[in-house]
């Protein structure tokens, strides 16, 4: 079904507003249509972040922290795998360290134990499980020193770790929580957690990731060792070194970018820009060849974050995590040349499965149902997140992509279209038919599960059952929507530099225009590329559409973002085509 293009909606009394304030009538109503009511809400400043105080458990848990720093207590930070994760370890490691904590990490093994602080997890942590050193697939911890931990700290995990929060306690090992996922039915029984998102939190800003909530755990700490008197003749650490981490992880984690996720997001760029990005993040860019001073969103969430996410996909986070830790530019350059290579390696396996899929699928028509629910045995369970992704954008429908976990046990990471919350969809399932679904979690758009074999065309029906309920034809008919159509004057490089210092992501789209042109040139360049001369108001403009190469009529209705095009030494105006028809 061809998508259909909308003009987003907006206030005209915030672009009133904010004319008033100065911006063009442009950006006057491009911000409005995200929400923005005033200038002020686009400072970027970090006197503007929210406050911690009113973070559930954050001043309880900055006492505890204080208290073992000063006892010389053993933490043991337990991370996800994700670049969530693997930046809020970074995040919790660096912080700690710089505080005078004596800590270490370990990142669980996806394959081997699942995800979040479990029973075994805690056990192996109990009898100090020896450093792997870069962990192939299958050691069971990477990262752990022979530590024997008196309190775990989890980061981006623990939330749902019921279970594994009960162990602890049982070894007497003290657990605080730090994460950012939805809570289910119970919480585990730590010693302290901090998540926006559990019951009874106040703070305002509930779209922080892993690493939001972890910087913001070191902001409180500061404060109460400042309140102890430990800075009393020497500055206190500054947290803004941890800063393009924070970024890093936020982007990646496709969180919605709300005020204070853009100021933290904002801040990390700056300080990327001006060369101050841990050895890590600049070596990341510099393998993919990319300019640290000319970083934006796309750059952490398209380039870095897929490098460092592959690593929590085809082997074990520590690696990225230990990119991220290392101050040693060589050491830095050598694991972020592995981290490319595993990635490369992502890319050839997600093609292969991706093309498997969409094989199966040609004997079926997707349009019939409101939902896809696909499993192949040889397809990797790193990867089924990305390739139920990629199924998702490209037939509109929430796509769970399975893999084998075992010989009874298979895993399902899901992807969804707006209209359908993903984990309230399957906690329906859950309800519905408590027998289907082992365990899952996640958030609306994303989501993990896990059912037995037998069970899958069962879960796959009632899914479908589910889809079919909460998704109506509208909901499945794919809206692109665009800040509308440019005036002659407005296609300049000036627009496209100012739109590229913005931060843009989830929550907060990169602008996007419509218009009519006429197609005067257009040739394949890469094999896969169009790189076209477009005509419209009496001017040539470059442009290209990546990964399409299909030829275009004479006169084209097009939905584009301006770009600015840099090549041997000259600069312009260059259109990204990501959407077009026939006039």
């Amino acid at each position: 079904m061809m998508p259909r293009i909308s003009t987003r909606s907006y206030s005209a009394d915030h672009a009133s507003r904010l004319a008033e304030d100065g911006l063009s009538p442009l950006l006057a109503r491009i911000y409005a249509a995200r929400g923005i009511a005033s200038a002020a809400e686009l400072e970027s400043g970090l006197q503007r972040l929210t406050p911690f105080d009113s973070m559930k458990g954050v001043r309880q848990m900055a006492i505890r922290l204080a208290d073992a720093i000063a006892a010389n207590k053993k933490l043991l930070v337990v991370a996800d795998y994700d670049a969530d994760g693997a930046t809020a370890c970074a995040v919790a490691v660096r912080g700690l360290r710089l505080f005078g904590a004596c800590v270490e990490f370990i990142v669980p093994n996806r394959f081997e134990y699942g995800y979040g602080l479990t029973p075994q997890i805690v056990a192996l942590a109990a009898e100090g499980a020896p450093r792997s050193g870069g962990a192939p697939t299958g050691v069971p911890l990477a990262g752990a020193a022979q530590l024997e931990p008196d309190i775990i700290v989890t980061v981006d995990n623990g939330i749902a770790s019921v279970d594994g929060v009960a162990e602890a306690n049982r070894l007497g090992i003290e657990v605080l929580v730090t994460d950012h996922h939805l809570p289910g039915d119970e919480l585990p029984a730590a010693a302290c957690i901090v998540n926006p998102n559990q019951p009874g939190c106040t703070f305002p800003s509930k779209n922080l990731a892993g690493v939001g909530v972890m910087f913001y755990v070191l902001l409180a700490l500061r404060a109460e060792l400042r309140q102890r008197g430990a800075y009393a003749e020497k500055d206190s650490p500054n947290l803004a070194t941890l800063l393009d981490l924070v970024a890093l992880g936020t982007v990646a984690d496709v969180v919605k970018l709300d005020q204070n996720n853009r100021i933290l997001v904002q801040q990390g760029l700056a300080r990327i820009r001006a060369g101050r990005a841990c050895a890590g993040i600049a070596a990341l860019l510099q393998i993919a060849r990319k300019q640290a001073a000319q970083a934006s969103s796309y750059e952490l969430g398209f380039v870095v974050g897929p490098r460092l996410n592959a690593a929590g996909r085809l082997e074990d986070m520590s690696l990225g995590i230990r990119c991220l830790l290392t101050d040693d530019a060589d050491e830095a350059t050598d694991l972020a040349k592995q981290l490319d290579e595993l990635n490369r390696a992502r890319r050839d396996i997600e093609a292969d499965m991706q093309e498997s899929a969409l094989a199966a699928l040609e004997q079926v028509d997707p349009s019939v149902g409101n939902s896809l629910v696909i499993y192949n045995e040889d397809w990797h369970q790193g990867v089924i997140g990305i390739l139920a992704s990629r199924l998702k954008d490209r037939f509109h429908r929430p796509v769970i992509a399975f893999a084998r976990a075992n010989d009874q046990e298979l895993k399902g990471s899901g992807r969804s279209i707006p209209g359908l919350h993903l984990r309230d969809a399957l906690d329906l399932v859950s309800k519905r038919q408590p027998h289907l679904i082992q365990k899952f979690g996640g958030h609306a758009m994303a989501a993990g599960v896990s059912v037995r074999a037998e069970h899958f065309d069962a879960f796959s029906t009632a899914f479908e059952a589910v889809a079919q309920a909460l998704l109506s034809p509208a909901d499945l008919t794919k809206v692109i929507e665009t800040d509308g159509e440019l005036a002659a004057a407005e296609f300049s490089l000036e627009l496209a530099r100012t739109l590229e210092q913005q931060v843009w992501g989830q929550g907060f789209p990169q602008p996007s225009f419509e218009g009519e042109f006429v197609v005067q040139q257009q040739r394949v360049v890469g094999e896969k590329h169009l790189k076209l001369r477009l005509a419209a108001h009496r001017t040539q403009f470059e442009a290209i559409r990546f990964f399409n190469a299909e030829t275009l009529p004479e006169r084209i209705r097009a939905v584009y973002k301006l770009s600015i095009n840099e090549y041997q030494g000259s600069v312009s105006l260059q259109l990204i085509v990501e959407h077009c028809e026939a006039a």
